[in-house]
């Protein structure tokens, strides 16, 4: 073997591989190795914001019609939220009676951040839906009586007020910098538990769930108790309110949601100022354009929300909106789907006036409408959904909000009867209805009135059937959608 082709010896070889390290660091060079890193340390943030979380009792009487009692409501939001069916629960004993001062409590336990240091506190809708009396408990223990400011079942963003001065507050981020994979903590009282921090990151932005808001997805540990709590980043911002969790047995199963608080904090700004939140309303029907359908307009993209029917008398036909438009733009901003165009609309301020980019018959238009006020959804002195209605409360369990067609629409639709499904949620959605749904029949019983449709779940509650039958026509396919109440 030729002497240049040896290898140095070992210690000659460690004396050139230092040489050459220290040649490199005097040049300024960091050398091309794997540098460890830490897992993050939430010590301190947990210290910073950990003060201004606070855990949220809730209190309602229960209606009876007989001595019996419902289960604890803190296990009741377990099942409820993830249509998860109640054990030993009796259908219809809460809803039918009226409550007295005998009357059984059911309670509920959820989580919030304080707003500012003169008591304001953000939280879920649901954790102080239908609530007579709602509790603060700040970390030092102090208990304070919370006032309903309003509640927006919509978006799920609640606020509340305490009496006090100088509480610690948050500190509020801006959630359209969050990036996937960053790490971010959750602060709340899963299962009552008070001040339990859990952590992960961001698994997805905008995941679109249905829901009015598109919602940070992350992998941190979320159960029934931390709804309300705040998402935090590494800077010790909160840059989302925990709301939900994905799950097939009620479980936490590695999939969670949460607000963006960029959202939550300009619904909490109109709660706030009016106890109500006021959106936009346009007044059509509409639904995702297929690639099959976008290549044969020559739209190209399957992007942008199809009008299937215009309201007669509504801000969309006033603006010159017909059936057969492809909504592409609203004021600029790409509509990607039909969702995105219900969002858009939602934000405007009733009365201001927006452009509609429609693709319409080859060629694009822009059309301006001036944008009306949505229906407003009844309501009760704390900002939440009437509780007093049977029917209303059956509606509402199933995640389901209907409107009536207009005679203009049932011609144009060649239908004698049928409601339109406004927003999904919860066991609804599950089932798979989508918003602009339109459901003929609950039960083999044609329903062409909200009273109607309501009076018919109302009855299958309290028939107690296992699973309600709708008949649903979506574009022009009809099928079947069964519903499996939770119990």
């Amino acid at each position: 073997m030729h002497a240049e082709n040896r290898l140095p010896p070992a210690r000659t070889r460690f004396l050139l591989s230092s040489a050459t390290l220290a040649f490199a660091l005097a040049l300024g060079q960091a050398p091309a190795l794997a540098q460890p890193r830490e897992l993050p340390d939430f010590a301190e943030l947990v210290e910073r914001v950990g003060p201004a979380v606070v855990n949220i009792r809730t209190a309602e009487k229960v209606k009876v019609a007989d001595n019996q009692a419902e289960m604890n409501e803190q296990m009741q939001e377990f099942f409820r939220r993830f249509g998860i069916p109640v054990p030993n629960q009796r259908r219809g004993a809460p809803r039918g009676g009226t409550p007295d001062d005998d009357a059984p409590t059911r309670r509920g336990v959820g989580s919030g951040f304080i707003l500012s240091a003169d008591g304001y506190v953000l939280t879920n809708a649901h954790v102080v839906q239908g609530a007579d009396e709602v509790i603060v408990t700040l970390t030092d223990k102090r208990e304070l009586k919370a006032k309903i400011i309003g509640a927006d079942q919509r978006s799920d963003v609640a606020v509340v007020k305490v009496e006090a001065s100088g509480l610690p507050i948050v500190k509020v981020g801006d959630s359209n910098k969050a990036r996937v994979g960053e790490w971010v903590m959750a602060i709340g009282s899963p299962f009552g538990l008070e001040n339990t921090v859990t952590a992960g990151i961001i698994s997805a932005k905008q995941r679109d769930t249905g829901d009015l808001l598109p919602l940070i997805q992350t992998d941190v540990a979320i159960n029934p108790g931390n709804s309300g709590g705040p998402l935090v980043n590494m800077r010790g911002e909160v840059i989302g309110i925990n709301s939900q969790i994905y799950s097939q047995n009620g479980g936490y199963m590695g999939i969670s949601f949460a607000i963006p608080i960029v959202e939550a904090i300009r619904v909490a700004d109109e709660l706030r100022a009016g106890g109500r939140v006021v959106r936009g309303f346009l007044g059509v029907l509409p639904r995702d354009i297929t690639k099959e359908e976008a290549d044969a307009l020559g739209l190209g993209k399957a992007q942008g929300a199809v009008v299937s029917s215009v309201n007669a008398g509504s801000p969309a036909e006033k603006g010159g909106v017909e059936g057969g438009d492809v909504i592409t733009k609203v004021d600029g901003k790409v509509v990607e789907k039909a969702v995105d165009l219900r969002r858009m609309i939602a934000a405007v301020k009733p009365g201001n006036k927006a452009t509609l980019t429609v693709f319409r018959r080859g060629s694009f238009k822009d059309l301006v409408v001036t944008v009306g006020e949505a229906e407003r959804p009844k309501a009760g002195s704390d900002g939440t959904a009437d509780k007093e209605s049977p029917a209303a409360n059956a509606s509402a369990a199933l995640g389901l909000k209907v409107s009536e067609l207009t005679d203009a629409q049932r011609k144009e639709l060649k239908l004698k009867s049928g409601v339109k499904v406004d927003s999904v949620s919860g066991v609804a959605a599950r089932a798979g209805l989508r918003e602009g749904d339109l459901i003929l029949s609950v039960d083999n019983v044609e329903v062409s009135t909200v009273k109607a449709f309501q009076a018919q779940l109302a009855k299958a509650d309290k028939d107690k059937a296992k699973v309600i039958n709708l008949v649903v026509r979506r574009d022009d396919v009809v099928s079947f959608v069964l519903l499996k109440p939770v119990r």
